[in-house]
């Protein structure tokens, strides 16, 4: 059968992808290590146990050290890492409340372990404490026992919304109520922060408080799968217990040196400030295209040096037309509709990158305001950016969680 094409090729300004820190186009110098490791090991190894490689484990430890943590485990695939690595954690007898806007795959994870899960709202502190108090006063379902244990479970960047955890409040409630918590950090590792160590660094949160870190080498690294870093009991449990590590397939070795080499570079061990330039690079354009937007009259969601800029479209007939006349115009973009987000709150979600030059942007920033006057999408109504939709009363709960948004909703 021979080869065949919808369409003839395009090249486009990209918009749309994680590549945060510019590390899914080949970085110069890892070619050889790469080639290297390809020519000594092949693409793949075999099972997660004998399939790992002194690469592997040396990426693991190279994690823990950026982390400051005792121990890390890798996992070959980024949803796996919590679909597969919370059952370990907490199971029946446990409760696990989780953010409304959690990822599919922290809600997969946390359902499949047999605990108990409430949701409070989005980034919302006092929903969260009121769930904790409640839940200890009342104890297990039907028995009223003590819990065995209580898992947070936030996100340090929720990329739908660009919106950064209220990590500080966070850890303060954490602490209080005597809870675990887990920080998925798929989002903001190496895109939040002085040294790109994420949300803990970006709210200058002391990292032993936050209990288990979890993130993937799929955004700001440029690779694939993920890690989670905690106490060295805590990651031996991991190994021993959860599937993805008793039945899944070791990261292959290739895309472990290319991470090792990233990682090094962004931790400044390789010798030079190229990790550095690029977190600055990345801060740099998440603000100047913000502020550009904003000047434009367009409504925009999330913090204002988020990578992530989410553009309100609204209207469901808007999603299409909208990344039709950008690709016209040659910009790619994401664009979001229910039921990815609720029905009414469309949106195009713009992912910037340190790979981007100030010459990409201005060309980006030109198109979207020739589309936006096309498709009518100037909705701001005074100078700056409005607040969130979401915070003014419309339905925030996406059906990836739950179909509720109360405080103390049970979403099993």
């Amino acid at each position: 059968m021979g080869e065949s094409s919808t369409a003839e090729p395009l090249r486009t300004l990209n918009l749309g992808s994680y590549n945060y820190l510019g590390y899914a186009e080949v970085p110069g110098g890892i070619d050889g290590k790469v080639l290297g490791t390809l020519h000594r090991y092949g693409v793949a190894t075999c099972g997660a146990s004998a399939g790992v490689v002194d690469i592997q484990r040396e990426l693991e430890q190279l994690v823990a050290r950026y982390l400051g943590k005792e121990d890390a485990v890798v996992s070959g695939m980024g949803f796996a890492t919590n679909a597969q690595l919370i059952p370990s954690i907490v199971g029946p007898g446990c409760l696990v409340v989780s953010d409304e806007m959690n990822h599919c795959s922290i809600v997969v994870g946390a359902r499949s372990s047999g605990a108990k899960i409430k949701v409070f709202r989005h980034n919302n502190v006092e929903s969260l404490e009121t769930i904790l108090r409640d839940a200890i006063v009342e104890g297990q379902p039907l028995t009223g026992d003590p819990w065995l244990k209580i898992l947070i479970v936030v996100e340090g960047l929720y990329s739908m919304e660009g919106v950064t955890c209220r990590l500080r409040d966070i850890v303060a409630v954490k602490k209080k109520y005597n809870a675990y918590l887990y920080l998925d950090e798929a989002h903001s590792i190496g895109a939040l922060g002085r040294t790109g160590r994420g949300a803990g660094e970006y709210w200058d949160v002391d990292l032993k408080d936050i209990d288990i870190m979890m993130g993937t080498f799929t955004k700001s690294f440029g690779a694939v799968g993920g890690y989670v870093s905690g106490s060295r009991g805590l990651i031996d449990r991991i190994r021993y217990t959860s599937a993805g590590a008793l039945y899944g397939t070791a990261m292959s070795p290739v895309c472990a040196e290319h991470i090792v080499y990233a990682l090094k570079q962004i931790m400044g061990e390789d010798g030079t400030k190229i990790g550095q330039e690029k977190i600055a690079q990345l801060h740099s354009n998440s603000i100047y295209f913000r502020r550009k937007l904003t000047e434009m009259g367009l409504q925009l969601y999330g913090d204002y040096d988020s990578p992530v800029i989410p553009i309100m479209l609204y209207l469901p007939s808007k999603i299409a037309a909208f990344s039709r006349e950008c690709l016209k115009r040659g910009v790619a973009v994401v664009v979001v509709g229910f039921p990815a987000t609720p029905l009414i709150l469309s949106r195009a979600r713009i992912c910037l990158s340190a790979a981007h030059t100030r010459e990409d942007l201005d060309l980006a920033l030109d198109v979207i305001e020739e589309v936006a006057d096309l498709l009518q999408l100037r909705y701001a109504f005074w100078k700056g950016e409005m607040d969130s939709p979401l915070s003014k009363g419309l339905p925030s709960c996406s059906s990836s969680v739950c179909s509720e948004s109360s405080d103390g909703d049970d979403c099993e």
